[in-house]
């Protein structure tokens, strides 16, 4: 009596067996015990973005841990930042001389340089007054034959000597106003911008030591502890966005004309909310055979296409590597 219900069950489980064998998932399907043949089995992909210093350097500080979710502006990590603040600083003095000697250029000698000039003028002027007294009264003694030729002539040189040295001090005063040569302004200028260029670039270099998120996402891995020497351009942190995670499923090759781009799908997952959709953002142009990743016995030798789709509303990223199931397009 005992026997007759081992009996039964064996034969259950070889009739299960044979039937699995012969026709695959759409029998078990038929029987409540294998997947539905008629949704599209894929998975979900994620596109990371792997945060790495453009240079070399000892990780000090890594905020952040694998698993925590970042928002936009959050601090990721610094390496070491002397070098790039000591080049911030020497960009900074650079442009700072740059733009005081384009200024000197624009506004002449300073008043004190001005003023010693005035009093040179003062000072010709008064020993120009003496001497064109002196050849005046040269003049009349040699007219009356009482002073000699040469005492006249060298009269009239200290004068002319007097009247060259006073148009000088005139010009150098007038020039003393004026700004430098249009030519030198414009080479002043120039140097301003390109120490502008150079301060920008030396503060994009230290914001690159010390990247934040670009936007809200995942910590997906970290691949550095601080105190570890990072070589230059090596990820540090690799973030994962919710509008980065798209789903991969595969349309047979009678349903792929329904597969249209913008097109809305509904899809379920393992553990996943209800009523979950998914806009399409691309369709395969070929055809392929249905991967291992996406295994049944019905669907071996199908040929698919394989389609992607945007999640729409997500909160949170959907972990890579999740099977989904997306149900038949709507006619």
């Amino acid at each position: 009596m005992k026997r007759a219900p081992m009996i039964a069950v064996a034969a259950i489980a070889a009739m299960i067996l044979v039937t699995y064998g012969v026709w695959g998932d759409r029998a078990l399907a038929l029987l409540g015990l294998g997947p539905d043949p008629s949704r599209y089995l894929g998975y979900v992909e994620g596109e990371t973005s792997l945060i790495a210093p453009p240079i070399a350097g000892r990780l000090i500080e890594r905020p952040v841990e694998r698993g925590q979710l970042v928002k936009k502006g959050d601090r990721l990590f610094v390496i070491d930042p002397v070098m790039a603040k000591a080049e911030v600083a020497r960009a900074e003095a650079a442009l700072a001389e740059a733009r005081a000697r384009h200024q000197n250029m624009l506004t002449g000698k300073r008043p004190e340089e001005q003023d010693v000039i005035r009093a040179q003028q003062r000072e010709i002027e008064a020993g120009l007054v003496q001497a064109e007294s002196e050849l005046k009264r040269q003049t009349e003694l040699v007219a009356r034959g009482i002073s000699t030729r040469q005492s006249y002539e060298a009269a009239e040189a200290q004068v002319r000597q007097l009247r060259s040295r006073a148009a000088s001090l005139a010009a150098q005063e007038k020039v003393g106003d004026l700004a430098a040569r249009q030519s030198e302004i414009t080479a002043a200028a120039a140097l301003i911008e390109q120490g502008q260029a150079n301060l920008e670039q030396a503060r994009k270099r230290l914001e690159d030591v010390m990247p934040v998120a670009p936007e809200d996402a995942l910590v997906e891995n970290t691949f550095f502890n601080a105190g570890e020497w990072v070589p230059s351009g090596s990820p540090v942190v690799s973030l994962l966005p919710a509008f980065r995670v798209k789903l991969r499923f595969f349309v047979p090759e009678e349903d792929v004309a329904q597969a249209i781009t913008g097109k809305q799908v509904r899809f379920t997952c393992d553990g996943c909310p209800p009523d979950l959709t998914a806009t399409i953002t691309y369709v395969s142009p070929r055809a392929e055979y249905t991967p291992p990743v996406i295994y049944s016995q019905g669907a071996r030798s199908k040929l698919v296409f394989l389609v992607e789709a945007r999640p729409d509303s997500l909160r949170a990223p959907l972990p890579p590597g999740l099977p989904v199931a997306v149900e038949p397009f709507a006619e």
